[in-house]
């Protein structure tokens, strides 16, 4: 496709004291080998006090006000203000790897079918940290995908970019998938661009959840999505305290929100509140109802597995960072045990973002 022939771009970002990660973020956005009249940056921010209004305005990103304070309002707010052809859901976490990146990814939107496009992997790093270099190994920023199968990247525990049992065509730099209703991977998030038709800023209410927007456009039909052989770095957490922190957090705003049913990406946890919550939580577990759940159980519980996958990944890719896996499934097993009960018993709230950090 020639530079004048491509379609513009609009990076949506939410921010809320991102300063520590988003200027390599920005930096790898306006570095990209992509017209800039092309390409603008609109960011939804929370409220930040650190750095990240200065560091935005440097690399000429729009920011507006995001009163809600959470990522997805910020991303809600963003698209809302989104001018371009396709939408690039950016998070500040996230860098694009190579010059050629936005190209390679907008490329598969020469197909009118395809709706949407994202990258197939999760780019290793020797730099990053032990716990960064982790999710890049393992392809997902939660261990409890890799059991439910629902991931949507390629790691080395896994025998492609996802578990599910889905039809795709190769057409040499990406796949193009046919996506059902009820095998649909954890797609949406961490440079996944969409079709702005297909999108439809206009519609969106407070809250953009990204996961949760093919999975809303299927129940109408069948959707062609490409998966870019390309990768996306996402330092998700930088340590074990970053996981466990924002991992709480993923827990907290997910049962809140299905509590106000606003969600229909389908994790299979169940609605009701109280005692019967709990019980019905570990009804779905023990009886294998939700068979990855009862997996995830299991072998973080023996914790011998784990350190079998940890030393196959590792024949794979010799890294210690597969030191993190057993690690990473207790805390995720914790966390999801403790929020669903503390939930089900107080009630579901979302999480207070008044000292949140990147």
């Amino acid at each position: 496709m020639r530079l004048e022939d491509l379609p513009t771009v609009s990076v949506i970002m939410a921010t809320l004291n991102a300063a520590k990660t988003m200027e390599e973020s920005l930096r790898s956005i306006r570095g990209q080998d992509y017209p800039a009249d092309r390409l603008e940056i609109i960011i939804g921010d929370g409220g930040s006090t650190d750095a990240t209004l200065e560091i935005a305005q440097k690399y000429g990103a729009k920011v507006f006000p995001n009163p809600l304070r959470t990522g997805e309002s910020g991303k809600a707010v963003a698209a809302k203000q989104a001018s371009g052809e396709l939408l690039a859901i950016i998070d500040s976490d996230n860098f694009l790897p190579q010059r050629d990146w936005l190209q390679k990814m907008v490329a598969p939107f020469t197909d009118s079918e395809v709706v949407g496009s994202e990258p197939w992997e999760f780019t290793w790093r020797r730099q990053d940290s032990l716990v960064s270099r982790y999710w890049a190994l393992v392809g997902v920023n939660d261990p409890l995908c890799l059991f439910l199968g629902n991931y949507d990247r390629r790691g080395y525990l896994s025998a492609d970019w996802t578990g599910l049992p889905l039809k795709w065509e190769d057409r040499g730099g990406w796949l193009k998938v046919s996506l059902e209703k009820g095998r649909l991977p954890t797609i949406g998030a961490n440079g996944t661009i969409f079709r702005r038709s297909f999108l439809r800023p206009e519609t969106v209410g407070d809250y953009l959840f990204d996961i949760d927007i093919v999975s809303e456009r299927l129940q109408v039909g069948g959707i062609k999505f490409a998966k870019v052989k390309i990768g996306i770095v996402h330092t998700y957490a930088r340590n074990l305290g970053d996981f466990w922190r924002k991992q709480k957090r993923r827990v907290a705003d997910f049962l809140y929100h299905q509590k106000i049913e606003d969600r229909s990406y389908d994790w299979q946890f169940p609605k009701q509140p109280g005692f019967g919550g709990i019980l019905a939580y570990l009804k779905v577990v023990i009886t294998g109802r939700n068979k990855g759940l009862l997996l995830f159980a299991l072998d973080t519980i023996l914790v011998v597995p784990l350190i079998f996958q940890a030393l196959i990944g590792f024949v794979k890719k010799p890294d210690l960072a597969w030191l993190v896996h057993p690690v990473a499934c207790w805390m995720t097993l914790l966390v999801y045990s403790w929020g669903v009960i503390k939930a089900k018993l107080l009630g579901e709230k979302e999480l207070d973002r008044r000292n949140y950090r990147q």
